[in-house]
């Protein structure tokens, strides 16, 4: 099989070209390569052009004569029932295979052969290559005038091709021509049924130079396998496999030219990336105001689609999601009760955590969409349900209180005085009796969600009489404790439901003919018997039932799909809730031992009252079994000035298993519910004039009920600016006015440090949607004119990600960026940024650090320094602060092996103790060496050679340490005999240290980091053993 590379795919190995008699001649070249590649091919060759099996002989011809093989007569024809003469024969191979024409020289004594016989130069080429000779060698005689045979054109392609002669042919050529003639079948230049002996016509010749020409040229593709998006294998005509890997990803389903090099030579196909599962949603629509539809362009794993989690409509709360039949699209049916959406209102959707049905691809994208309700609801099906009722389907869902009216529904034109049920979204049961035969119902003041009702028309239906009872058609099992029937009608009713004793009951819910059962005590995990006690329908028929189920198991561990932080109470304190991604053990969910907050640095927060002196919530988190969420009330604000590590592990679910989450943890920022809408305001006076500036997150809205422009809506230090002028200065920026000492009285603005609080409510952005804080619409900004109000935009965090770089989040929406303005100071050393990126929404600009101002291996104590008279501002030209800022993130930075510096040596050679030297990138010490040790591995022969570790320390070198060297020394066990074990040469080393062992731990850290918490990072370095010589 052979492997290359696309898009100019390389091929691995190169063809060995093959020269006659040493001749540098082109053509000849040209003839030998030709030749080398027909050779390789001539065993595959009738697959090889079967894919041109269709063209006829014309369209070959034409083909050849394009190529100025063949030239047809004057009349314009081809001639192919006409024989052909050695002379012609002779031009055909020298065009064929690019010979050339030889001039002035005259080798045969014919009779008007020589200097104006136009065929004397091809037939002089011919016999030089020795591809054909003369009838009569001792006369010198060609027979230029002569037809050429079958058998002796097989002998004279056979031979140009370099095909073998077949050895004991048997077939009905002279025995001279036999073996050839057989080659020329094989290699289909001829066909089995030829006569060998007769003379070729140009129809055989045409089919056999062009046969010969596919030959030369090679194999073909004959199929192709597409691994993935970027791997392609091709099979040729001559069986070989081509590996082609892709620059440019295949689109799904969609017809692709790939071209690659094969055997010297550029192949092209079309290949076709054909898949099922879906790659893209192609759309969201919703008909009605209760109903989404999200469809995709392939079909969908079923569980992750159909988990009402995985799914958010804003401000909507979700009943269910059901897949639809052929798994390319689901509906999101919404709550009966407050959750509408507004008609013809662009809102959205959340598609997260959804599967594709080969799971390569998993969704997690916001779509937006429109809901356009103009159609009236009518009714979609009537089944009869026997003589005493029947069931009517709507077209979309209805309103409870229209359904349920019998006045609203009239059966053969009589009002029904029988009773309705109402199964949500678009289902009810009327219960009348009814004659057996056909009638009609109509259904009329039956409203939508939108409240367009429906329009009497007359639906056809047929009662039965039913004598029946429900039977069950399948079970379907989730776990051991959940049971899903499906019957053959609609269930009115069932007494109970058990497994296999009558103890083992559960509870019932009912939803037309599907019955789900959630037993208190578990099925056993092999056969069991499912009893339905007293299954009844709506013609009052009764009878028990029984079914065989053999569980499946749930082994599915439930996982976190998302943290959300939220500020809640009169005093804004903070709520973490979590949503999982199934049914939780309400036990495990509400132990609090099972969630643990840390400082950004991992460490248990501390001095915090939400939390006790192991990092767990005080107050007992609370679970929501509907939504699988579980909210933790902190009881206290965070600051929002730094991040947070909630780490979760120990929650189990309810399967059977009561699988229990791998451990989860998250960094998030308590900042994230500072962003109420307010990014900053800042406060100025001159002029006679104070102003004070409010920039929200988005541009805003300036007219209609959500204006931003509005006055009433403001307050600052709890009074009303109903007396000064508001203005906006930007698309996400107004400035309140007023004289000098009103805003801010002017005793007061020389004390920096008071307080000052700014409200702002029911205010909207430009697309039209309020601006909330959490739940409530008020949003609200303080602090200090010192600070939070001051007329700068301050550098909020400088977070080191790497050793190239560093994020910087600011206060302010940043609009212009001086790269100079900006360096990195660490242990007096300066460094200066290469490149950076500002985020779209200017409050985060990442600055990158490369080459020569890669920053070094410790950034402990390292600062972000901005620059006196700094340049960058905002789009109001208010200027970053200048001033330092220390670096948080700094243990994302640590000390690391350097790669290929193990060493591994043997101090005394009477002894069984090696040591292993490992280089490192930054000084470090080591806290506790005798459990430093603990966080090292040494595998000598991958283990096969037995190893105790002895110690671990800093090198030494000329007495005095060398912090950036490690050293671990080991001995190696003796043999079974209690011998003495030697290394060699041979034998390979691998030292690892536990990166996790150690961040916890911390027994050996960066020396420079004078808090002791950044860490030598985990490494595995391998060498062979270093003999001493």
């Amino acid at each position: 099989m052979r492997e290359m590379n696309y898009q100019t795919s390389t091929q691995q190995t190169k063809q060995t070209k093959q020269f006659r008699g040493g001749e540098k001649k082109v053509m000849k070249k040209r003839l030998a390569l030709l030749l080398s590649v027909a050779m390789a091919f001539s065993m595959f060759a009738n697959v090889a052009f079967g894919a041109d099996a269709a063209k006829t002989t014309q369209e070959k011809f034409d083909a050849l004569k394009t190529q100025g093989v063949f030239n047809g007569y004057p009349d314009g024809s081809a001639g192919l029932d006409k024989d052909m003469t050695r002379a012609e024969f002779a031009k055909v191979l020298v065009k064929l295979f690019g010979l050339k024409e030889i001039h002035g020289e005259y080798s045969y004594k014919d009779k008007n052969y020589g200097a104006k016989n136009w065929a004397a130069p091809f037939i002089e080429a011919v016999t030089k290559e020795g591809l054909m000779q003369g009838k009569d060698l001792e006369k010198k005689l060609f027979d230029f005038n002569g037809k050429i045979t079958v058998e002796e054109a097989a002998k004279t392609l056979v031979n140009a091709l370099k095909l073998e002669e077949v050895k004991d042919a048997q077939n009905n050529a002279s025995s001279w021509a036999k073996g050839y003639f057989q080659a020329a079948v094989d290699a289909g230049l001829f066909s089995k049924d030829a006569n060998p002996k007769a003379n070729a016509t140009r129809t055989q010749l045409v089919e056999a130079a062009y046969a010969a020409d596919e030959l030369v040229k090679g194999p073909k593709v004959a199929s192709y396998k597409v691994i993935d998006s970027k791997n392609v294998e091709f099979t040729m005509t001559d069986k070989e496999v081509v590996k082609v890997t892709l620059e440019k990803a295949l689109e799904a389903n969609k017809e692709t030219e790939v071209k690659f090099q094969y055997k010297g030579k550029e192949v092209t196909a079309k290949v076709t990336y054909t898949i099922t599962s879906a790659q893209s949603i192609k759309s969201v629509t919703a008909e009605n105001l209760k109903e989404v539809v999200v469809t995709f362009d392939g079909s969908l794993e079923q569980k992750s689609a159909e988990n009402k989690n995985n799914y958010e409509v804003k401000d909507m709360k979700i009943e269910s999601v059901t897949m639809a039949q052929d798994k390319n699209s689901v509906t999101i049916l919404l709550e009966e009760n407050g959750s509408d959406l507004k008609n013809q209102k662009e809102t959205e959707v959340k598609i997260k955590n959804v599967k594709n049905e080969d799971s390569s691809k998993t969704f997690n994208e916001t779509k937006k969409f429109t809901p356009v309700d103009v159609k009236t609801p009518e009714i979609k099906e009537v089944v009869g349900l026997g003589t005493k009722a029947f069931k009517i389907v709507f077209s979309e869902p209805v309103k409870r209180g229209d359904a349920v009216a019998s006045s609203n529904y009239k059966v053969d034109g009589a009002m029904v005085a029988g009773s309705v049920d109402y199964m949500y979204p678009n289902v009810v049961i009327v219960k009348k009796e009814l004659s057996v035969g056909t009638h009609k119902v109509s259904a009329s003041q039956i409203s939508d969600f939108s409240g367009l009702k429906s329009i009497p028309a007359d639906k056809e239906f047929t009662i039965a009489e039913d004598t029946a009872a429900p039977e069950i058609v399948s079970a379907k099992t989730t776990d051991l404790n959940e049971l899903e029937l499906e019957f053959n009608e609609t269930v009115k009713s069932i007494e109970k439901v058990y497994h296999n004793a009558s103890g083992n009951t559960g509870k019932i819910t009912y939803k037309d003919n599907k019955v789900k059962v959630e037993f208190s005590n578990k099925m056993y995990t092999g056969d069991n018997t499912i009893y339905v006690k007293g299954a009844t329908d709506y013609s009052g028929n009764k009878a028990d039932r029984e079914i065989k189920v053999n569980p499946t198991l749930d082994q599915s561990r439930p996982e976190v799909l998302k943290l959300e932080v939220k500020e809640v109470g009169a005093l804004n304190n903070h709520q973490l809730v979590l949503e999982f991604s199934k049914k939780l053990d309400k036990e495990s969910a509400q132990n609090a031992v099972n969630y643990t907050l840390k400082d950004r640095d991992g460490k248990v927060l501390k001095n915090f009252n939400g939390v006790d002196g192991d990092g767990h919530p005080v107050a007992k988190p609370s679970y929501d079994e509907k939504d699988y969420k579980v909210t933790i009330n902190l009881n206290g604000k965070l600051s929002n000035q730094t991040d947070y590590i909630l780490e979760v592990a120990g929650v189990r679910d309810t399967a059977a298993l009561q699988n229990t989450m791998a451990p989860w943890s998250q960094t998030f920022t308590a900042k994230q519910t500072a962003k109420t809408g307010i990014v900053r305001s800042w406060f100025s006076e001159s002029g006679g004039e104070q102003n004070l500036y409010v920039q929200f997150k988005d541009d805003m809205r300036t007219d209609g009920d959500g204006s931003v422009l509005v006055k009433e809506k403001y307050l600052f230090d709890n009074k009303s600016i109903t007396d000064y002028d508001i203005n906006m200065v930007s698309g996400d920026t107004i400035r309140i006015t007023s004289k000098s000492g009103k805003l801010i009285p002017t005793a007061d603005l020389s004390d920096k440090a008071k307080k000052h609080y700014l409200s702002v409510s029911q205010v909207k952005n430009a697309k039209g949607d309020y601006i909330k804080n959490g739940d409530s619409y008020t949003l609200t900004y303080e602090g200090s004119l010192g600070e939070e109000f001051a007329n700068v935009i301050a550098v909020k965090e400088a977070k080191v990600v790497d050793r190239n770089e560093i994020q910087v989040n600011f206060g302010g929406k940043i609009n212009y960026i001086n790269i100079e303005d900006f360096s990195v100071l660490v242990n007096s050393a300066t460094f200066k940024p290469t490149s950076h990126e500002l985020s779209t929404d200017g409050t985060s600009l990442t600055l990158k650090f490369t080459g020569d101002s890669t920053l070094p291996s410790s950034l402990s104590g390292g600062q972000l320094i901005v620059r006196d008279e700094a340049t960058t501002a905002d789009v109001l030209n208010v200027r970053v602060k200048s001033g330092p800022t220390n670096l948080s993130g700094v243990n994302n930075v640590r000390p690391e092996a350097v790669q290929d510096s193990l060493n591994v040596t043997q101090p005394d050679v009477t002894s069984a103790t090696y040591q292993a030297t490992i280089r490192l990138t930054g000084d470090v010490d080591i806290v506790n060496k005798a459990q430093a040790l603990t966080l090292f591995d040494v595998a000598v022969n991958e283990k096969a050679t037995p190893v105790t570790l002895t110690s671990v320390d800093l090198a030494t070198v000329n007495g005095s340490v060398d912090h950036r060297v490690l050293v671990v020394k080991f001995t190696v066990n003796p043999d079974k005999e209690g011998k003495l074990v030697k290394l060699t040469k041979d034998d390979f080393i691998t030292v690892k240290m536990n990166d996790e062992f150690n961040y916890v731990n911390k027994y050996i850290v960066d020396m420079k980091d004078t808090t002791k918490q950044v860490t030598l990072k985990g490494f595995t370095v391998s060498n062979y053993f270093t003999e001493k010589k």
